[in-house]
């Protein structure tokens, strides 16, 4: 079965954004960029595989799928980024769109719990949970994995990596990368 994994960046203290959604106090170096285009090129948005020369014979490390909620899918989408993963199927979580906003997208409008369990059932590379915070809240309990792309800052508050009632959820060290501006650790889901 295909995992579910919650790749995203955070702070030393847990955020994954600034209370406004910003996240320009993210300032990786170039050993950064590299790290993700060995690890995870194809979680690279477009305007970024453009950037490295990343061309459709590069293949996908680790993810075909990518799933995001409708705020952090909006990130892009304002700027005119509608198919913003192109070597990955996309889904977006969203009861307020109405309507899938590029051929690429495929809407969840409902039940993201059902439709993430299908997703898993099928053959395949593991799905990428791209964010935000509510949406991992909503889909917690079908997290495998978290790979949390540690940057050397602390922010006091903002958008925490998992919002919502306290609720404890253990995992499991399974690797960590280290670099100079950046630590990768890996957390998988321990029963």
């Amino acid at each position: 079965m295909r995992k579910l994994v919650y790749y995203v960046a955070v702070t030393l203290d847990g955020f994954i954004a600034a209370p406004d959604g910003s996240f320009d106090f993210f300032r990786p170096g170039d050993d950064y960029s590299d790290l993700i285009v060995k690890h995870f090129p194809e979680a690279l948005p477009a305007p970024a595989l453009e950037a490295y020369g990343i061309g459709p014979e590069v293949a996908n490390v680790r993810f075909d799928t990518v799933v995001s909620g409708r705020a952090t899918y909006e990130v892009g989408a304002r700027m005119g980024l509608t198919d913003q993963y192109p070597r990955l199927r996309q889904y977006v979580v969203s009861s307020t769109m109405g309507t899938s906003p590029d051929p690429a997208v495929t809407l969840i409008a409902d039940d993201p719990v059902g439709a993430i369990r299908e997703l898993k059932r099928e053959e395949g590379m593991d799905i990428y949970l791209c964010g935000g915070a509510g949406l991992a809240r909503t889909l917690a309990e079908e997290i495998d994995e978290l790979v949390l792309k540690v940057n050397p800052v602390a922010v006091g508050s903002g958008i925490p990596l998992f919002g919502g009632d306290f609720a404890p959820r253990r995992f499991r060290l399974t690797d960590v990368i280290v670099s100079e501006t950046v630590s990768i650790q890996a957390y998988e889901r321990a029963e």
